[in-house]
């Protein structure tokens, strides 16, 4: 069975990295190619070398661009290298150009496709990202559905039932293996000085939110009136994007913490410690959940909704005073839910589950 791991930002190589360990315990074949995607040390190579990975194979070296350009120019390169490789298996994992590109060249030329964390639905066709999982799931053969909500929703859209399998998310996974090791390694906080449970952690990059001057001003002063409210440090580690589109609008951010892009292992311990997190990234409102972190989703909408179910988030949209009002609401609930997302073992999972397929 020899593999081919298509992956091309931060969140897919730490998504990954359980999958890429399950295949070389295993013994089986397999290769990386990273799209270049996300293309500066802090979003990708540092991820690589801290979760000990092997070098990707491949490199496109794809960079920014519009979704059209950047879709291109991934589906010529992965045309090129999966025609010589010959792959059995595809495996991509997510919602980004690189999980859609990857899975449509494998597709088109009748490689079999596996995608990790199938059936996860916004319902909001605006946003690129649901246009690329739901585009995803019918190009894949093999679709790993976190959790049964996703099944229920694969299902619902006519995929059939013997293409899916619940295998948890393998989010948990890589938390389990490398929480403790990020403890031991990074001293993020005392370089912050912040208390452990007394500051917010942000993350705020999806282009409805960033790139709308209206949206990230609303969200900016949300921010400016927690740390008014609560008197405790809000904690920003701002992508190169987004600081761009903050310089462009003139937004005023005193009060907020700016920080430089951060690594994995800094981010996790950032994030297990922190009091709340308010964040517009899926994954974000998954780990903060599984560290037992209370969450307010900064977006209209979710495709995590488990999380909204058990209690660990609530969606506050972009409003200003919304934002108080929710981080209020949160703040006083128990932390007392169960991860919905599985035991850990999704990447050994996925993998057996595929050598059953090939090997009988």
């Amino acid at each position: 069975m020899k593999t081919a791991i298509i992956l091309g930002t931060r969140p897919e190589i730490i998504k990954m990295a359980p999958i890429i360990r399950a295949l070389e315990k295993s013994g089986t074949d397999f290769f990386i190619l990273h799209t270049g995607q996300h293309y500066t040390y802090k979003l990708d190579r540092v991820f690589f070398e801290q979760l000990q990975l092997p070098d990707a194979r491949y490199n496109l070296d794809v960079g920014s661009g519009t979704h059209g350009i950047q879709t291109g120019k991934i589906l010529e390169g992965a045309d090129r290298i999966l025609l010589a490789e010959k792959p059995d298996v595809v495996l991509v994992e997510g919602d980004t150009n690189s999980v859609f590109a990857g899975a449509l060249s494998a597709c088109k030329l009748g490689i079999k496709v596996g995608h990790v964390e199938a059936g996860l639905r916004s319902y909001d066709r605006s946003m690129p990202e649901e246009i690329n999982r739901i585009l995803a799931d019918h190009c894949a053969d093999y679709l790993f559905a976190p959790t049964s909500s996703a099944r229920q929703i694969l299902l619902g859209e006519g995929i059939p039932e013997e293409k899916i399998f619940i295998t948890g998310n393998t989010i948990v996974d890589a938390l389990q293996q490398n929480l403790s090791l990020a403890k031991s390694k990074t001293t993020i906080l005392s370089d912050l000085n912040v208390k452990p449970h007394n500051y917010f952690l942000i993350t705020l990059h999806r282009q409805e939110n960033v790139d709308v001057q209206a949206r990230f001003a609303s969200i900016i002063k949300g921010l400016q009136g927690l740390v008014k409210e609560f008197n405790i440090p809000v904690i920003y580690p701002i992508h190169p994007r987004s600081r761009k589109m903050l310089t462009q609008f003139a937004l005023e951010t005193s009060g907020i913490n700016l920080i430089d892009p951060i690594d994995f292992l800094e981010f996790l311990v950032l994030e297990s410690n922190a009091k709340l997190v308010l964040t517009d990234s899926g994954g974000v409102q998954e780990e903060s959940c599984i560290l037992n972190v209370p969450c307010v989703t900064l977006r209209d909408n979710t495709e995590r909704t488990e999380t909204i179910e058990i209690g660990c988030n609530i969606i506050a949209g972009t409003s200003t005073d919304k934002i108080l009002e929710c981080t209020h609401i949160m703040l006083s609930r128990k932390n007392s839910w169960i991860n919905p997302y599985g035991d850990g073992k999704t990447g050994e999972r996925i993998i057996n589950i595929l050598k059953g397929v090939f090997h009988g």
